[in-house]
């Protein structure tokens, strides 16, 4: 199996690498250190509006310029906000990783910041948020976390219409500078890509760019408890939350697999119980999200009014019943889809420049693919068991979106 090669550049960016012999792609997820959570209190939003800056010009190219410049090698490109990071993913050949790479860094190094890209920004940002009515079911996982997890690590990302209005040109450009900086970005690049050819690219093209920024740190503590939403609609969307393992602790393996026995498909307990044998709901399913600082297992269940409670109550008694164990059958179950998954991201070069770079924040490293397999084929029934009847799921977060609030 390939191994992951990590770099401090000159800068102090974190580079690592992975060489996928036989991929003819290669891909790129670059993390900068302005995640929501960094977000000063009176500017909730800020990293949405550096993020919309990501696209509007760098290196002395306009936006347009700069577009097609990326066109020219054929790169495909996103970027989004999350709790920790601004990231920029891109996938493009291999052979192209040369030309493609001064670009990205010329965001990072030199962004043009043009004023009058201000305002149209801000529109976007602002309808972002505005949008988020019109999907109740994004609605209400939004304010699950915001109730379930401390802040400021339960921002959502979209900020505030009132502060991203009120932000300057010059507040843009001072953001960029002290947190769109080299100290805590994580560039990770996987595929057929050249580990000394990129690691050489990068130093020359990010030369003269400095600076470090501080990690944010938790200022008021979870509110948990039940929240409602009131919405005139003939639907329900529930949301529930529990703590979990973070992704350092030793149970974040065995969680994977209880919440695949919980949630793997339609041969999982939630789908069987609350849809199949029931008929309560058209939606079902449980995630796990293990982060640096903590890990929250989340129950969705879309449904209507008159099923909701019934559904609630039911995608409960489910989490508790885990505590349990689960049988031969259902372990087995759930070892296969993880190695399914496993399998399937080793074929992707963006699944694994995304998970690598995840891992070196979570954890301080990357772990390759045979590492992982390693750690899912030592999981045993019996440890699985024995983690689950100490595992005492609760206590629970709950936020409907609907006409008419639930009880626990």
């Amino acid at each position: 199996m390939p191994q992951i090669v990590h770099r401090t550049l000159a800068c102090g960016l974190d580079l690592l690498v992975e060489p996928m012999p036989g991929a003819a792609s290669a891909a790129l997820t670059w993390k900068f250190p302005a995640g929501a959570a960094g977000d000063p209190e009176s500017r909730q939003g800020e990293s949405a509006v550096l993020n919309e800056f990501t696209a509007r010009g760098a290196g002395g190219l306009t936006s347009r310029e700069h577009s097609d410049a990326l066109d020219r090698v054929g790169v495909e490109r996103s970027s989004s906000v999350g709790v920790h990071h601004l990231t920029i993913s891109a996938t493009m050949l291999g052979s192209n990783v040369p030309a493609a790479l001064p670009l990205f860094a010329a965001v990072a190094r030199d962004p043009l910041l043009p004023a009058e890209a201000l305002e149209p920004v801000q529109s976007l940002c602002v309808q972002a948020i505005e949008g988020i009515k019109d999907d109740p079911q994004h609605e209400a996982m939004i304010r699950l976390r915001e109730r379930h997890v401390p802040a400021p690590f339960n921002r959502h990302g979209y900020g505030e219409i009132d502060a991203i209005n009120a932000m300057t040109i010059d507040d843009v450009r001072r953001a960029w500078k002290t947190r769109c900086v080299p100290r805590g970005t994580i560039v990770a690049l996987a595929g057929a890509v050249d580990v000394d050819q990129a690691a050489a690219i990068l130093d020359a093209s990010l030369t003269g760019w400095r600076g470090a920024c501080g990690e944010p740190v938790e200022t008021a503590p979870a509110q948990g408890g039940i929240h409602h939403v009131e919405q005139p609609s003939a639907q329900v969307h529930i949301g529930i939350a529990c703590d979990a393992p973070r992704e350092a602790d030793e149970g974040a393996m065995l969680e994977r697999l209880a919440v695949a026995v919980l949630s793997g498909g339609m041969s999982g307990r939630l789908f069987t119980e609350v849809r199949e044998k029931r008929s309560l709901c058209y939606s079902v399913g449980a995630s796990y999200g293990a982060e640096r600082e903590r890990g929250v297992l989340t129950i969705y269940s879309g449904t209507t009014p008159e099923r909701a409670q019934e559904t609630l109550d039911v995608c409960l008694a489910e989490m508790k019943r885990l505590e349990q164990g689960v049988t031969i059958e259902e372990f087995r179950r759930a070892v296969v889809g993880l190695k399914s998954r496993l399998v399937m991201q080793g074929e992707s070069t963006s699944a694994r420049a995304g998970a690598i770079a995840r891992d070196f924040h979570r954890l301080g490293r990357a772990r390759t693919l045979d590492e992982i397999a390693r750690a899912v084929d030592e999981l045993t029934l019996d440890g699985l068991n024995a983690y689950l009847a100490r595992r005492n799921f609760g206590p629970f977060t709950v936020v409907s979106v609907g006409p008419t609030a639930l009880r626990v």
